[in-house]
């Protein structure tokens, strides 16, 4: 069986995981190890708010509450905005932006408290946070170039439609080839949009255990997990679907436990804590899944104790 690759299974790593969240939460039950298990999850971007969101507000009253907007062919480019409207508008977004920053940062550490929690099978907080400083700081400023890299994309994005419906804001209809070509660059614009959001989505989902796995800086784990994921293309489309699957259900669940405690289920936290079961089971099957792919994908290589066993030895697979 030497040099023969590796058989990378779906089912029986979420079986393992399945096994492996019924040990850490309920043999035995430890309400204080679940409730610190569950902060580090929510501090890690895990299902960790309700919806939440303006509806919009309709209207902003008269005189000087109110703004116009003078309309100038099909689009309403001039707009005569109160002055302290833009003043409001620019520091709700410049808050906005400094408190995102600051949650990105404060998540990317949570990613690595939260996988410590899971892999070493306890509930543990500020020893994760000191130790992984390094790994979530490199993380963070990966993530947070990457985040700069996407808003640049969509500002280019928004300019490259808008400008061409510029030239037709004099006209009252634009003409049916005109239509055909918007409609297109809007489909082409969308598709490659959503392939660069999965694209760096299905990569960051394993960026995190392979740093913690080797301690290496965030560049070197997009890379190392881009080539896995080259290699490795059907296994990891495969497990794409099947978290699709699960999510969604579990999106349903939590849909029906908001509505059956009257929306209080739905807030940060404690959705988090109603959910956690099936937040330690994705998150195990996810590192169960990846340990497959050999000992330098094992997050449990070096941990003492007892480990998750009913997987295809790790030792199978090439490095």
């Amino acid at each position: 069986m030497n040099g023969t690759a590796p058989r990378i299974e779906i089912i029986r790593p979420f079986q393992a995981a399945l096994e492996w969240m019924k040990g850490m939460l309920f043999r035995p039950f430890d309400i204080a190890k679940c409730l610190t298990i569950a902060f580090a999850a929510f501090i890690s971007g895990r299902w960790g708010g309700g919806g939440g969101g303006l509806r919009g507000i309709r209207r902003l009253g008269d005189g000087d509450w109110k703004y116009r907007v003078t309309r100038h062919g099909d689009l309403g480019l001039d707009w005569d905005f109160t002055p302290w409207i833009i003043a409001l508008a620019a520091g709700v977004i410049l808050i906005a932006l400094v408190l995102g920053v600051v949650w990105l940062w404060v998540s990317s550490r949570g990613k690595f408290i939260f996988t410590d929690c899971v892999v070493k099978n306890r509930g543990a907080i500020g020893e994760p946070w000191r130790e992984f400083r390094r790994e979530g700081n490199s993380y963070f400023l990966f993530s947070l170039a990457i985040a700069a890299g996407m808003l640049v994309l969509m500002i280019l994005t928004v300019i490259a439609i808008v400008l061409p419906l510029g030239s037709f804001s004099g006209e009252r209809t634009l003409t049916a080839a005109s239509s055909a070509a918007l409609v297109v660059v809007l489909v082409v614009f969308g598709v490659v949009w959503l392939a660069i959001v999965l694209f760096w989505a299905l990569i960051s989902h394993f960026m995190v255990p392979v740093m913690y796995r080797r301690r290496c800086s965030a560049r070197e784990a997009f890379v190392n997990v881009a080539k896995l994921i080259a290699r490795n293309p059907g296994p990891f489309i495969l497990f794409v679907l099947f978290m699709i699957a699960l999510v969604l259900g579990v999106v349903i669940i939590g849909g029906m436990v908001a509505c059956a405690t009257c929306c209080i289920g739905a807030l940060p936290y404690i959705s988090t804590v109603l959910l956690l079961p099936a937040i330690v089971w994705l998150a195990a099957f996810r590192l169960l899944f990846l340990r497959q792919f050999g000992d330098a994908y094992d997050v449990w290589a070096n941990v003492t104790g007892s480990t998750p066993s009913p997987l295809p030895p790790s030792s199978s697979a090439p490095a």
